[in-house]
């Protein structure tokens, strides 16, 4: 499926199974990669989820299981099982309870109740917080007594 705003493609995803009904903006897909494009035609967002609700006319997206999303601008990746996009205010949320895994230039960070802006490029966790953060002495520690 690919999706087209003023003459320039907006959004591609792929699916094992894809579900749409005429009189409705709803769509249920399972098994999909997808791929979201800038206005400039350069990869945005890049991800894959086990089910996918959408609801264009809301401009409203629910994804399940095992979710894998990429952002390539702020070169940041995201981990969780339930996460909600929601376009028309730029913000990707999970549930209050649901664990998210965000990793981003060496820092990994796992936390409950999380909140992402698309507006400010920012994100946060209202539950428990937990992570590490690979320092580029750390990464130099890993190399030593390796053989070339």
């Amino acid at each position: 499926m690919v999706r087209c705003d003023n003459n320039k493609i907006s959004f591609e995803m792929k699916a094992g199974v894809l579900e749409q009904y005429k009189k409705s903006s709803e769509t249920f897909a399972k098994d999909i990669s997808f791929i979201s494009y800038d206005d400039d035609g350069s990869v945005s967002t890049e991800g894959q989820c086990g089910l996918l609700f959408s609801d264009t006319d809301k401009k409203f997206y629910e994804l399940y299981d095992d979710i894998k999303l990429y952002n390539r601008s702020e070169n940041t990746n995201f981990f969780a099982q339930i996460l909600r996009w929601n376009e028309k205010n730029e913000q990707l949320t999970s549930g209050r309870g649901e664990m998210v895994k965000v990793e981003k230039d060496g820092t990994v960070m796992r936390g409950t109740g999380f909140s992402a802006s698309g507006v400010s490029k920012s994100f946060s966790f209202r539950g428990t917080v937990s992570g590490e953060i690979e320092t580029k002495s750390d990464l130099k520690k890993e190399g030593e007594g390796e053989e070339e």
